[in-house]
């Protein structure tokens, strides 16, 4: 068996079941820790609908926050979820911004890592950025529509 992430009635995604409750499981978790929804509708007979506006909202804060830290565990954390977030987002047409704010503030947040063995530069959050979109593409081959 498997589930449909769908826009409308254009498929998305139909991961196997594991793979969609393992994914539900962390929208949930992403949606509290930035106090937004994310777009993703509730499983109802195996199909969640999208809501493009509330998934490009989502996204961007989620980029946005996982650009601003250096802390290697939180990084570790949402790479993957983030990656197939873009994915989802590339299929419904949603057109992602670009980090936003002063270059200074990149590293600022509540996650303190001790000890920092590096810094989370603007340089360095738009190489992450390209690193995300490539693993993104990668990620996209093994989530049939």
């Amino acid at each position: 068996m498997s589930q449909y992430f769908d826009l409308g009635e254009r498929t998305l995604w139909n991961p196997s079941n594991g793979a969609a409750r393992l994914f539900l499981g962390q929208v949930s978790a992403f949606e509290t820790e930035l106090g937004l929804a994310s777009g993703i509708g509730p499983m109802r007979n195996d199909e969640s609908q999208i809501d493009p506006a509330a998934l490009k909202m989502f996204v961007d804060a989620l980029l946005e926050r996982h650009l601003r830290t250096d802390h290697a565990i939180v990084i570790a954390l949402s790479e993957s979820f983030l990656a197939t977030m873009l994915v989802l987002a590339e299929r419904a047409d949603v057109r992602l911004g670009r980090p936003t704010g002063d270059a200074a503030a990149f590293g600022r947040n509540k996650d303190i890592q001790v000890p920092s063995a590096g810094s989370a530069t603007m340089t360095n959050a738009y190489a992450r950025l390209y690193q995300l979109r490539g693993a993104a593409r990668q990620l996209s081959r093994f989530m049939p529509r």
